[in-house]
Protein backbone atom coordinates (compact mmCIF):
# COMPACT_ATOMS: atom_id res chain seq x y z
CA UNK A 1 0.00 0.00 0.00
CA UNK A 2 1.61 3.21 -0.98
CA UNK A 3 -0.78 5.49 -0.21
CA UNK A 4 -4.11 6.18 1.48
CA UNK A 5 -6.80 5.77 -0.72
CA UNK A 6 -10.09 3.86 -1.43
CA UNK A 7 -9.00 0.50 -2.73
CA UNK A 8 -10.84 -3.10 -3.71
CA UNK A 9 -8.84 -6.03 -2.21
CA UNK A 10 -10.31 -9.74 -1.95
CA UNK A 11 -10.51 -11.45 1.34
CA UNK A 12 -8.17 -14.17 1.78
CA UNK A 13 -10.31 -17.34 0.78
CA UNK A 14 -8.09 -19.91 2.87
CA UNK A 15 -5.45 -19.33 4.97
CA UNK A 16 -3.70 -22.77 4.72
CA UNK A 17 -4.48 -25.19 2.16
CA UNK A 18 -5.21 -29.23 2.99
CA UNK A 19 -3.04 -31.37 3.20
CA UNK A 20 -3.03 -34.72 2.65
CA UNK A 21 -5.19 -37.45 3.86
CA UNK A 22 -1.98 -39.33 4.22
CA UNK A 23 -0.08 -36.94 5.80
CA UNK A 24 -3.00 -36.11 8.22
CA UNK A 25 -2.87 -39.92 9.26
CA UNK A 26 1.52 -39.64 10.01
CA UNK A 27 0.54 -36.43 12.11
CA UNK A 28 -2.20 -38.03 13.77
CA UNK A 29 0.31 -41.23 14.42
CA UNK A 30 2.79 -39.05 15.31
CA UNK A 31 0.60 -37.33 18.22
CA UNK A 32 -0.86 -40.86 19.52
CA UNK A 33 1.81 -43.29 19.30
CA UNK A 34 3.59 -41.65 22.26
CA UNK A 35 0.80 -40.93 24.59
CA UNK A 36 -0.12 -45.15 24.64
CA UNK A 37 2.58 -46.84 22.47
CA UNK A 38 1.26 -50.49 23.68
CA UNK A 39 -1.87 -49.94 21.87
CA UNK A 40 -0.45 -52.07 19.05
CA UNK A 41 -2.58 -54.27 16.59
CA UNK A 42 -0.88 -56.96 14.20
CA UNK A 43 -2.91 -56.37 10.85
CA UNK A 44 -3.72 -53.13 9.33
CA UNK A 45 -7.87 -53.01 10.40
CA UNK A 46 -6.98 -53.35 13.76
CA UNK A 47 -4.19 -50.59 13.39
CA UNK A 48 -6.78 -48.25 12.17
CA UNK A 49 -9.49 -49.32 14.69
CA UNK A 50 -6.96 -49.18 17.70
CA UNK A 51 -6.00 -45.71 16.34
CA UNK A 52 -9.24 -44.05 16.38
CA UNK A 53 -9.99 -45.37 19.65
CA UNK A 54 -6.93 -43.56 20.96
CA UNK A 55 -8.13 -40.02 19.29
CA UNK A 56 -8.63 -37.38 21.67
CA UNK A 57 -9.99 -34.00 21.11
CA UNK A 58 -6.82 -32.65 22.77
CA UNK A 59 -4.99 -34.91 19.92
CA UNK A 60 -7.07 -32.89 16.84
CA UNK A 61 -5.94 -29.62 18.07
CA UNK A 62 -2.48 -30.93 18.22
CA UNK A 63 -2.84 -31.56 14.59
CA UNK A 64 -4.55 -28.61 13.74
CA UNK A 65 -1.83 -26.31 15.16
CA UNK A 66 1.30 -28.49 14.19
CA UNK A 67 -0.26 -28.56 10.50
CA UNK A 68 -0.70 -24.91 10.48
CA UNK A 69 2.82 -24.44 11.54
CA UNK A 70 4.24 -26.62 9.15
CA UNK A 71 2.34 -25.98 5.92
CA UNK A 72 2.84 -21.99 6.39
CA UNK A 73 6.44 -22.24 7.24
CA UNK A 74 6.96 -23.89 4.23
CA UNK A 75 5.09 -21.70 2.15
CA UNK A 76 6.46 -18.73 3.61
CA UNK A 77 10.35 -20.38 2.97
CA UNK A 78 9.61 -21.07 -0.09
CA UNK A 79 8.44 -17.66 -1.36
CA UNK A 80 11.48 -15.96 0.81
CA UNK A 81 13.64 -18.03 2.61
CA UNK A 82 15.41 -15.36 5.29
CA UNK A 83 11.38 -13.99 6.17
CA UNK A 84 11.32 -15.38 9.49
CA UNK A 85 14.92 -13.77 10.25
CA UNK A 86 14.72 -10.89 9.10
CA UNK A 87 10.93 -10.63 10.86
CA UNK A 88 12.86 -11.91 14.32
CA UNK A 89 15.24 -8.31 13.93
CA UNK A 90 12.73 -5.85 14.34
CA UNK A 91 9.28 -4.14 13.29
CA UNK A 92 9.01 -0.98 11.61
CA UNK A 93 5.24 -0.11 10.31
CA UNK A 94 4.04 2.87 8.66
CA UNK A 95 0.59 2.35 9.89
CA UNK A 96 -1.35 1.77 13.09
CA UNK A 97 -4.62 -0.58 12.62
CA UNK A 98 -7.83 0.04 15.14
CA UNK A 99 -10.20 -2.44 13.82
CA UNK A 100 -12.99 -4.76 15.04
CA UNK A 101 -11.93 -8.17 16.79
CA UNK A 102 -14.70 -9.97 14.09
CA UNK A 103 -12.66 -13.08 12.49
CA UNK A 104 -13.91 -11.98 9.03
CA UNK A 105 -12.03 -8.68 9.30
CA UNK A 106 -8.50 -9.40 9.53
CA UNK A 107 -5.54 -5.99 8.95
CA UNK A 108 -3.03 -7.47 6.90
CA UNK A 109 -5.40 -9.49 4.76
CA UNK A 110 -7.90 -6.94 3.89
CA UNK A 111 -4.46 -4.72 2.79
CA UNK A 112 -2.60 -6.80 1.33
CA UNK A 113 0.38 -6.22 4.27
CA UNK A 114 3.22 -8.84 5.93
CA UNK A 115 3.52 -8.97 9.42
CA UNK A 116 5.74 -6.04 10.59
CA UNK A 117 4.15 -3.47 8.16
CA UNK A 118 0.76 -3.09 10.20
CA UNK A 119 0.93 -2.72 14.18
CA UNK A 120 -2.88 -3.82 14.88
CA UNK A 121 -5.58 -2.94 17.72
CA UNK A 122 -8.83 -4.62 17.83
CA UNK A 123 -11.52 -4.85 19.95
CA UNK A 124 -15.62 -4.96 19.52
CA UNK A 125 -16.91 -2.53 17.25
CA UNK A 126 -13.40 -0.80 16.85
CA UNK A 127 -14.09 2.02 19.96
CA UNK A 128 -11.45 4.15 21.45
CA UNK A 129 -12.56 4.82 24.08
CA UNK A 130 -10.74 7.49 26.74
CA UNK A 131 -10.69 5.49 29.40
CA UNK A 132 -9.51 2.35 27.66
CA UNK A 133 -5.84 1.59 28.90
CA UNK A 134 -5.22 -0.94 26.48
CA UNK A 135 -6.32 1.21 23.43
CA UNK A 136 -4.65 4.39 24.32
CA UNK A 137 -1.49 2.23 25.07
CA UNK A 138 -1.22 0.72 22.01
CA UNK A 139 -1.36 4.40 20.67
CA UNK A 140 1.20 5.79 22.26
CA UNK A 141 3.34 2.90 21.57
CA UNK A 142 2.68 2.97 17.74
CA UNK A 143 2.68 6.85 17.76
CA UNK A 144 6.06 7.17 20.48
CA UNK A 145 7.97 4.22 19.79
CA UNK A 146 7.21 3.04 16.23
CA UNK A 147 6.67 6.66 14.89
CA UNK A 148 3.83 5.28 12.83
CA UNK A 149 2.84 8.25 9.93
CA UNK A 150 -1.07 6.72 9.84
CA UNK A 151 -3.40 5.84 12.14
CA UNK A 152 -6.62 3.53 10.52
CA UNK A 153 -9.73 3.79 12.09
CA UNK A 154 -11.40 0.36 10.13
CA UNK A 155 -15.11 -0.45 11.20
CA UNK A 156 -17.33 -3.21 9.08
CA UNK A 157 -20.67 -3.18 7.41
CA UNK A 158 -22.81 -5.63 9.03
CA UNK A 159 -20.88 -5.46 12.31
CA UNK A 160 -22.52 -7.09 15.03
CA UNK A 161 -21.41 -4.25 18.14
CA UNK A 162 -22.84 -1.88 16.19
CA UNK A 163 -26.17 -3.42 15.70
CA UNK A 164 -25.87 -4.87 19.20
CA UNK A 165 -26.41 -1.36 20.20
CA UNK A 166 -29.12 -0.29 18.71
CA UNK A 167 -31.62 -3.02 20.32
CA UNK A 168 -33.01 -2.42 23.53
CA UNK A 169 -32.09 -6.02 25.24
CA UNK A 170 -29.77 -6.78 27.65
CA UNK A 171 -26.87 -8.71 26.62
CA UNK A 172 -24.66 -8.60 30.09
CA UNK A 173 -21.29 -6.83 30.70
CA UNK A 174 -21.03 -6.22 26.79
CA UNK A 175 -23.80 -3.92 27.22
CA UNK A 176 -21.34 -1.44 29.04
CA UNK A 177 -18.44 -1.86 26.27
CA UNK A 178 -21.36 -0.74 23.96
CA UNK A 179 -22.84 2.31 25.40
CA UNK A 180 -20.44 4.26 23.87
CA UNK A 181 -22.55 3.28 20.56
CA UNK A 182 -25.79 3.98 21.76
CA UNK A 183 -24.54 7.34 22.26
CA UNK A 184 -23.27 8.13 18.69
CA UNK A 185 -27.00 6.22 17.75
CA UNK A 186 -28.57 9.51 20.53
CA UNK A 187 -27.02 11.85 18.59
CA UNK A 188 -27.97 10.94 15.10
CA UNK A 189 -30.92 8.94 15.75
CA UNK A 190 -32.85 11.18 13.42
CA UNK A 191 -30.94 10.76 10.75
CA UNK A 192 -30.83 6.83 11.07
CA UNK A 193 -34.21 6.07 12.01
CA UNK A 194 -35.77 7.87 8.95
CA UNK A 195 -34.28 4.88 7.14
CA UNK A 196 -36.84 1.88 6.25
CA UNK A 197 -34.28 -1.08 5.86
CA UNK A 198 -33.13 -2.16 9.22
CA UNK A 199 -29.61 -3.14 7.19
CA UNK A 200 -29.26 0.48 6.35
CA UNK A 201 -29.55 1.72 9.74
CA UNK A 202 -26.64 -0.60 10.98
CA UNK A 203 -24.68 0.10 7.95
CA UNK A 204 -24.83 3.72 8.69
CA UNK A 205 -24.15 3.84 12.39
CA UNK A 206 -21.04 1.53 11.55
CA UNK A 207 -20.12 4.39 9.23
CA UNK A 208 -20.87 7.29 11.82
CA UNK A 209 -19.12 5.39 14.40
CA UNK A 210 -15.79 4.98 12.62
CA UNK A 211 -15.86 8.74 12.19
CA UNK A 212 -16.27 9.32 15.60
CA UNK A 213 -13.82 7.18 16.36
CA UNK A 214 -11.46 9.02 14.07
CA UNK A 215 -12.41 12.20 16.08
CA UNK A 216 -11.60 10.20 19.60
CA UNK A 217 -7.98 9.40 18.83
CA UNK A 218 -7.14 13.06 17.04
CA UNK A 219 -8.53 13.92 20.59
CA UNK A 220 -5.80 12.29 22.29
CA UNK A 221 -2.87 13.92 24.23
CA UNK A 222 -0.82 11.54 22.37
CA UNK A 223 -1.66 12.31 18.99
CA UNK A 224 -1.99 15.98 19.71
CA UNK A 225 1.26 16.07 21.25
CA UNK A 226 2.51 14.43 18.23
CA UNK A 227 1.96 17.15 16.12
CA UNK A 228 3.14 19.95 18.47
CA UNK A 229 6.34 18.77 17.47
CA UNK A 230 5.73 18.24 14.01
CA UNK A 231 5.56 14.92 13.61
CA UNK A 232 3.80 13.74 10.35
CA UNK A 233 0.90 11.82 11.44
CA UNK A 234 -2.43 11.49 9.76
CA UNK A 235 -6.01 9.84 10.91
CA UNK A 236 -7.93 7.74 8.79
CA UNK A 237 -11.81 6.77 8.40
CA UNK A 238 -12.20 3.28 6.57
CA UNK A 239 -14.74 0.91 6.90
CA UNK A 240 -15.40 -2.97 4.84
CA UNK A 241 -17.64 -4.89 3.15
CA UNK A 242 -17.34 -8.44 4.08
CA UNK A 243 -19.93 -8.92 1.31
CA UNK A 244 -17.46 -7.94 -1.52
CA UNK A 245 -14.12 -7.28 -0.05
CA UNK A 246 -14.42 -3.31 -0.54
CA UNK A 247 -12.36 -1.00 1.83
CA UNK A 248 -14.45 2.26 1.03
CA UNK A 249 -13.19 5.52 2.73
CA UNK A 250 -15.26 7.61 4.36
CA UNK A 251 -13.43 10.99 3.56
CA UNK A 252 -12.24 11.55 7.03
CA UNK A 253 -8.62 12.42 7.10
CA UNK A 254 -7.06 14.44 9.83
CA UNK A 255 -3.53 15.76 9.67
CA UNK A 256 -3.40 18.43 12.37
CA UNK A 257 -5.14 19.85 15.66
CA UNK A 258 -6.94 22.92 13.09
CA UNK A 259 -8.82 20.30 11.59
CA UNK A 260 -10.74 18.85 14.92
CA UNK A 261 -13.87 20.84 17.20
CA UNK A 262 -12.08 23.82 19.34
CA UNK A 263 -13.48 22.03 22.29
CA UNK A 264 -11.02 19.29 22.07
CA UNK A 265 -7.91 21.66 20.73
CA UNK A 266 -4.71 21.62 23.30
CA UNK A 267 -2.30 24.37 23.18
Amino acid sequence: MTGVQTCALPICSQLFPRIEEKEAQKILQSVTHDSEPEKKASSDKSKDEGLAEQVTIDDFMKIDLRTGKIVAAEKVKKSDPDFFQNLSKQQNPEYLWIGCSDSRVPANEIVDMLPGEIFVHRNVANLVIHTDLNCLSVIQYAVEVLKVKHIIVCGHYGCGGVQTAMENKEHGLIDNWLQNIKDIYRSHQARIDELENESEKVNLLCELNVIEQVANVCHTTIVQNAWKVGQELTVHGWIYSIEDGILKDLDVCITKPDEISRTHRMK
